[in-house]
């Protein structure tokens, strides 16, 4: 029996407001690339953005209708379908989605929220290399004459530029 398992966050709202509430958020975000909300709010649309997003990446027309029907608007699923056909979240396997705090709101204190999606690329986890320790070997008495080490050359800045740009007077 399932008594008293809610799905998802309600948000203090009935069930047909909760909805409309996170597809007009939903619609809203991918829209405008970042909207400024409630934190419970922004935590509650994460996962249905982040489907959408992966219905873009896949392409077909079953993905782009559920789509549309997660978000209500085909113009804003459209440029979703495009950017994502364009490779902006190729590399990303999910976490599309960024929530910076702002602080409580002046007026009652709720936590606001800016979500934005993220458009960075990955950057790709390496094994961390040990880093390179100096160590110090004893000088050992020198048999003959130290060799001279050669100086370093360093590359000038009158050499690189070209000579076209020399002062005409």
């Amino acid at each position: 029996m399932r008594h008293n398992k809610k799905r998802g966050m309600k948000l203090g709202t009935d069930a047909s407001h909760t909805k409309a509430m996170k597809k007009s958020l939903v619609s809203a975000l991918l829209a405008n690339d970042r909207i400024k909300t409630l934190e419970p709010r922004a935590k509650a649309i994460r996962p249905e953005v982040d489907k959408v997003i992966t219905w873009a990446k896949k392409g077909d027309l079953h993905s782009r209708r559920l789509a549309i029907a997660k978000v209500g608007d085909k113009e804003v699923v459209r440029e979703v379908f495009e950017k994502a056909a364009q490779g902006m979240w190729a590399d990303r396997n999910g976490g599309y989605t960024r929530i910076m705090k702002l602080g409580p709101r002046k007026g009652d204190g709720a936590e606001v929220v800016i979500m934005e999606l993220v458009t960075e690329a990955v950057t790709p986890k390496t094994k961390a290399e040990p880093k390179a320790t100096v160590t110090k070997v004893a000088a050992a008495p020198a048999e003959g004459p130290k060799a001279e080490e050669a100086p370093v050359e360093e590359a000038s800045t009158e050499e690189a530029a070209p000579e076209s740009e020399e002062k005409s007077e």
